[in-house]
């Protein structure tokens, strides 16, 4: 069908208003399901303890009646402790912008406020979770929080070349394998030997698939 002759169209306007969406869209992935899932505690100093203790092992043996009483030595806690590390995010808003009318938000110091919020509770996961060792820190060394990894001593499988260490020192990682079921099921295992009583999965999205 021909145009109407003269017809003055959205090519040749130059005064339409824009189109632009009143939401902005995220597309990071946000999801914290390692620090969303573990106990919070406030400390008031730099490096925190905490303590930690087994049961004797178990024993099926019975006694003779009227057996003589044979003291058992007691066994003190084993006493650990940690690093707190200072994390931080920022952002900065020039006065002229945060009196402008941008789209999907009300305050742009607030929107950045929030987006940093969420970066900084990403960064924490990832300190967490990583298998850095703590460290002290000095005047001119950050202190670094010791990860999850570096307290892990058994119910832990790793390659022939991975080792872990506990105590909050860095494990050494072994040769990356595929995740098998049998590899799984054998650390669900070691896990209720020792005591553990795992409820949930955390892995990355390679593994996750």
């Amino acid at each position: 069908m021909a145009k109407v002759t003269n017809a003055f169209d959205t090519y040749s306007a130059t005064a339409d208003r824009e189109q632009l969406s009143d939401v902005i869209y995220n597309i990071s992935p946000q999801q914290t399901p390692f620090m969303s899932s573990i106990g919070k505690n406030s400390i008031k100093n730099v490096v925190f303890d905490w303590q930690t203790e087994s049961l004797p092992t178990p024993s099926g043996t019975g006694q003779l009646e009227g057996f003589e009483l044979s003291r058992t030595a007691a066994t003190a806690t084993t006493r650990v402790s940690n690093v707190a590390m200072i994390s931080s995010r920022d952002a900065t808003v020039t006065g002229s912008q945060q009196s402008s009318d941008p789209a999907g938000k009300k305050s742009e110091m607030a929107h950045q406020l929030a987006i940093m919020s969420k970066a900084l509770k990403r960064d924490m996961e990832t300190a967490l979770c990583q298998n850095g060792g703590k460290t002290t820190g000095n005047a001119t060394t950050a202190r670094k929080t010791g990860g999850f990894e570096s307290w892990m001593k058994s119910n832990v499988s790793k390659a022939a070349s991975g080792a872990p260490t506990g105590g909050g020192t860095a494990p050494t990682d072994g040769t990356q394998r595929a995740l098998t079921e049998a590899l799984l099921k054998a650390v669900l295992q070691s896990c209720f030997t020792n005591g553990g009583e795992p409820s949930m999965a955390i892995c990355g999205p390679v593994n996750k698939q």
